[in-house]
């Protein structure tokens, strides 16, 4: 049996979904699964058995054999007997009955369902459900049996070697004690972002107050933005990843390796909960239920606004309140908290 996998496109729902495959691997032990996904996401699932191979989707790509109808043809190929939808796009379902796959199985949204066998009923868009259990609700109308939803990530030891390169080139001298990672960024938009000042204003805190080592992550898009808060902070042992080439491999070990993770409402926010890492999760415009995890060691900060939460990428009213007036005092009571609840120094003492 071959088994094809429509991968999520973001990364924290690529995360997100691990449970599912998980469930769908073991249901399925003897056949072949294969993950198709964006290129971007492959890093995700690197080091984990979940899948056995990968094939590339990128409608954006200069060459056209991850694309159009080349692409089409090469999911022809495979012959698939069953393609398991995680995406609600109507392009995922066109692939899935353009590729042959005899059994087609995703949520019946956007008036797709006729590209299905499987039409699952979707729950309404108007309450918003955990994506982590929609996924595992698809791998349950599979079959899939002690579903549950602890994710799974794996790191590189080359990975790891690289940080350790990153942390004697930049604290030899003076040593690290704890540290404390800061996601700033979001692809999602900028409505998603907390201001600079309040990053800078924060690890400098925690350097100072709780004798604990910055590590400010960064995507490439995110590398200024990293700059300006190591500037902000003006303290040396608070740094950040921008001038290292990027990549999703060095974020997972950086995040397994720390005490606690500071984020905001994006795709690394979910690397802290595989790694039984704490994490402090600054939400914005986006509800907090959608992407839920149930994840113990979480703490979730949102500002109360009376416009919010919108879901929109922008601030439709230009003010953006519900991050810009979000205190840096209120986030450091949460890391404050978690550290001395979770933190591995404390665990230890």
């Amino acid at each position: 049996m071959k088994i094809a996998i429509f991968l999520p496109n973001w990364i924290g729902d690529a995360v997100m979904a691990t449970p599912a495959l998980r469930g769908v691997r073991r249901q399925f032990a003897a056949a072949e699964i294969v993950g198709v996904l964006r290129p971007y996401v492959a890093d995700v699932l690197a080091g984990l058995d979940l899948v056995d191979r990968l094939i590339v989707h990128d409608p954006r790509a200069g060459t056209s054999n991850v694309r159009g109808w080349r692409f089409v043809r090469t999911l022809r190929a495979e012959r698939f007997d069953l393609a398991v939808l995680l995406p609600n796009s109507w392009r995922s379902a066109l692939l899935a009955f353009a590729s042959g796959a005899k059994r087609r199985v995703g949520f019946a949204r956007d008036g797709r369902q006729w590209l299905l066998t499987d039409a699952v009923p979707p729950h309404s868009r108007r309450v918003p459900n955990p994506v982590i259990d929609e996924y595992l609700r698809l791998a349950a109308h599979l079959g899939c049996q002690g579903l549950s939803r602890r994710m799974e990530l794996a790191t590189a030891t080359a990975d790891h070697a690289r940080l350790e390169a990153f942390w004697q080139r930049r604290l030899a001298d003076r040593g690290r004690r704890g540290v404390v990672c800061f996601n700033p960024g979001g692809a999602f938009g900028s409505a998603k972002h907390w201001p600079v000042k309040s990053f800078g204003d924060l690890a400098r805190r925690v350097a100072d107050e709780l004798d604990r080592t910055v590590l400010v992550l960064c995507g490439p898009a995110e590398r200024e933005e990293a700059r300006r808060i190591v500037a902000r902070a003006s303290h040396p042992r608070v740094v950040s990843l921008a001038d290292e080439p990027p990549s999703l491999g060095l974020t997972k070990a950086a995040i397994r390796e720390a005490d606690l993770l500071v984020t905001t409402d994006s795709g690394p926010r979910h690397f802290a909960p595989p790694f039984d890492v704490p994490v402090v999760t600054l939400f914005g415009p986006t509800h907090i239920a959608w992407s839920e995890t149930f994840y113990p060691r979480a703490e979730h900060v949102q500002l109360a606004v009376d416009c919010g939460p919108c879901q929109q990428r922008i601030c439709p009213l230009k003010h953006h309140r519900c991050m810009r007036d979000l205190t840096v005092e209120r986030v450091f009571a949460a890391v404050a908290m978690q550290l001395e609840r979770f933190g591995r120094e404390a665990a230890a003492a």
